[in-house]
């Protein structure tokens, strides 16, 4: 392969270097160039290169490379390896190529309706079906319609003309005008004016032009208007037009004049003296705003008065005095009159329908954006009002009418607990509990008084070491009803254990301090326990730091340990008794 400037491209090992080289002669003397013909190659390349272009010594001679001689016949491309040009493949020498049957193989793109031919070193398409009649194949192998007009291979004859049409052509007659008739562009015959083209009639003499032809008259005397001939044609007379059956002032008086007439119009019209008629007066247009107080329409010789929509006309029939609406009730409920209009309102609990604005619509109450705030439970939309509910056990509906208020059944007496057993009232219900104290303690504070928390105090009989030893000091049950929160943003505080050690600091001898952790009925760990100071003691705050969906019941179990720099003194247990109410309120 030649670059520009006579440059052969380097190959990797001698023998394929030879097989270029070689070619190279070859195609120097190919194109009647001198052997000698200089080229940019290096000096070995250029014996090669020599002695195949000598009476095409190449063909017969092996040039001396230093290796076994190795001739392709397209092209090398690499060492003792030989390739084809596209459209041809190795045959099995190695050397020699032979040419791709590109139809057999399926290789070529050939559409649909087209045949593969197969060439030397490539391919054709040609079309299955011919073109047919009045087509011929072109060289893109596309059909194209021939037009016989213009080939001259038309059968029409000198009367017709030749029109081509696609895949054929046809024969239109030619057209010919009669005498007094001349032909257009698009071949229609129309009518000569040779009245206009030419001076047919002699002076003294009138050119009248006919359809196909012209007829001369003699020159008549023209009467101006508002004359006519007389009968023997040689003068002009007035016409009286006031006697004429044309009725020329149309039902008004008629005056006439020589050479013309006048029209005594009647009132409301006005005498046009170009058109010669009596024309209305458009009384409406002429006094604008003085005629009628709203609306004016033009009549016949007069006009009448007309309102706007809320008016009505007032006797003397040119003012209007404000109408009344609301006395023929075009409202649903209320009705308000207002000059030129009237408006509806509706009682307490509708509202006006936006499609007519005059019928009242029940509002839903409950149905509204804050609908859902309007009752505690249920909201039950009723005509023009609303009412609310509250679940049927535990609840009774306070005094506004929309809250629900809990029953407190303890209070009230209709709980069913037992004598042994307390109530405690809960969010929609009550529950019955019993505590004992387990043995060493003592029962102290009444339940019967109904307080929230029953104490179990530790006592030890005397030298009860194990007793004694203990920590606990002391066992609690309390208990709180909690609502099922709407939303939960921040936690809430839901007890409170105060304590009766004061905060003295860290470093104080002989401080105390208070330690508090959960140790049972920590559902979903929904609640904690955090220590802070209020007035100077320490209190334990329980909070609720996530939701729960009631009715649910749970039973926190706390620990608080009291502590000093010398270990721990005692413990305290106390119960927690969670009732989570199905409900927000």
């Amino acid at each position: 392969n030649m670059r520009p400037g006579g440059q052969i491209q380097p190959a990797k090992g001698s023998n394929l270097m030879c097989c270029d080289c070689c070619l190279l002669g070859k195609a120097v003397l190919e194109q009647g160039l001198p052997c000698d013909h200089k080229l940019s190659v290096g000096y070995q390349c250029g014996l090669v290169s020599r002695a195949c272009c000598v009476d095409g010594a190449g063909d017969n001679q092996t040039v001396s490379t230093g290796a076994t001689e190795w001739t392709c016949a397209h092209q090398c491309v690499s060492e003792n390896t030989c390739g084809c040009f596209k459209g041809y493949r190795l045959k099995p020498d190695g050397k020699s190529c032979e040419d791709i049957n590109e139809c057999l193989l399926g290789a070529s793109n050939c559409r649909g309706g087209e045949r593969c031919i197969n060439t030397e070193g490539s391919f054709r398409c040609q079309r299955e079906v011919s073109c047919g009649t009045g087509y011929e194949l072109t060289d893109n192998n596309n059909c194209k319609d021939i037009d016989e007009c213009e080939t001259g291979i038309h059968n029409c004859g000198p009367e017709f003309e030749c029109q081509n049409t696609q895949g054929s052509f046809r024969c239109l007659p030619k057209v010919k005008c009669a005498a007094g008739f001349i032909q257009d562009a698009l071949g229609s015959c129309i009518d000569i004016n040779e009245c206009v083209t030419q001076t047919p009639c002699t002076r003294g003499q009138v050119c009248i032009n006919t359809v196909g032809s012209y007829i001369c008259q003699r020159n008549s005397v023209n009467c101006g208007r508002g004359y006519h001939l007389n009968e023997e044609g040689t003068r002009c007379i007035d016409i009286d037009e006031c006697k004429s059956l044309d009725k020329v002032c149309e039902g008004h008086g008629c005056i006439n004049l020589v050479g013309s007439y006048r029209c005594e119009c009647e009132a409301g019209y006005i005498f046009n003296s170009i058109s010669r008629v009596c024309e209305d007066i458009n009384e409406c247009r002429h006094y604008p705003g003085r005629l009628c107080a709203h609306k004016c329409e033009n009549t016949l010789g007069s006009y009448k008065c007309s309102c706007t929509t809320g008016f009505k006309l007032a006797a003397d029939g040119r003012n209007c005095d404000d109408l009344n609406e609301c006395e023929s009730n075009p409202c649903s409920q209320e009705c308000a009159n207002v000059y030129g209009s009237y408006q509806c309102y509706c009682r307490r609990g509708y509202q006006l329908s936006d499609m007519d604005g005059m019928t009242c619509e029940d509002i839903d109450e409950c149905a509204l954006p804050t609908g859902g705030h309007i009752c505690s439970y249920r909201c039950h939309n009723t005509p023009g009002s609303f009412h609310c509910s509250c679940p049927i056990n535990g609840y009774t509906l306070a005094a506004n009418g929309r809250s629900c208020q809990d029953i407190d059944e303890c209070l009230t007496g209709t709980h069913t607990c037992t004598g042994n057993q307390s109530c405690f009232n809960v969010q929609g219900g009550f529950r019955c509990l019993s505590f004992d104290c387990p043995n060493n303690y003592r029962r102290v504070g009444e339940t019967l008084q109904r307080t929230d928390t029953i104490r179990c105090i530790k006592t030890c009989l005397p030298n009860d070491f194990a007793c004694g030893v203990d920590p606990i000091h002391s066992i609690s049950h309390t208990f709180i009803s909690l609502p099922t929160f709407r939303e939960f943003t921040r936690p809430e505080e839901i007890v409170f254990l105060r304590t009766s050690v004061r905060a003295y600091g860290a470093y104080h001898l002989g401080s105390y301090d208070v330690k508090f952790e959960i140790l049972e009925g920590n559902v979903e760990n929904a609640f904690d326990i955090i220590k802070r100071i209020e007035n100077g003691m320490y209190v334990g705050v329980v909070r609720q730091v996530k939701l729960l969906i009631g009715p649910m019941t749970t039973v926190l179990k706390l620990l608080m340990r009291n502590l000093t720099t010398q270990g721990e003194s005692s413990q305290n247990v106390i119960n927690v008794h969670v009732f989570v109410s199905e409900f927000w309120f």
